[in-house]
């Protein structure tokens, strides 16, 4: 039997600012899953991004603590349609109170619009699109 990556698992602490967050970058998320312990998202190509409460980790794991905010031991990447749309959905979720600006859009050497944006949870969410090459 060979293991195959399914998901990405993150610890919510408040679970409906987190889907909120995450909502706001397309990932389709049922309404009724804000009171839920536990929630799955199947994003395109099969993979999964799952989120519990502080609570359903201490339930099977008593000692677990989270650790600090923003860590940056994890970060997820959302590709954008354009570099004007890495510039407009990190606005969008600074402005919004969805998440935190952490690094601003930029021209990065390696051919790509970039920024990075916080979750409620502190991990980074880098933002990217290739930029235009004529």
């Amino acid at each position: 039997m060979t293991a195959r990556f399914d998901a990405v698992g993150l610890v919510a602490t408040d679970l409906a600012a987190s889907l909120a967050f995450y909502r706001r970058l397309g990932v389709n998320i049922p309404a009724d899953a804000d009171t839920q312990p536990h929630v799955e998202a199947t994003l395109p190509g099969g993979l999964r991004l799952l989120w519990d409460t502080v609570e359903v980790v201490r339930s099977f794991d008593p000692g677990w603590t989270p650790p600090p905010s923003g860590s940056g031991r994890i970060g997820l990447a959302f590709l954008c349609d354009s570099p004007a749309d890495v510039d407009k959905t990190y606005a969008e979720l600074v402005e919004s109170g969805a998440g935190r600006g952490h690094r601003e859009p930029w021209d990065a050497f390696w051919g790509q619009r970039y920024a990075t944006v916080l979750d409620p949870d502190g991990n980074g969410v880098d933002l990217f699109a290739p930029l235009a090459t004529d």
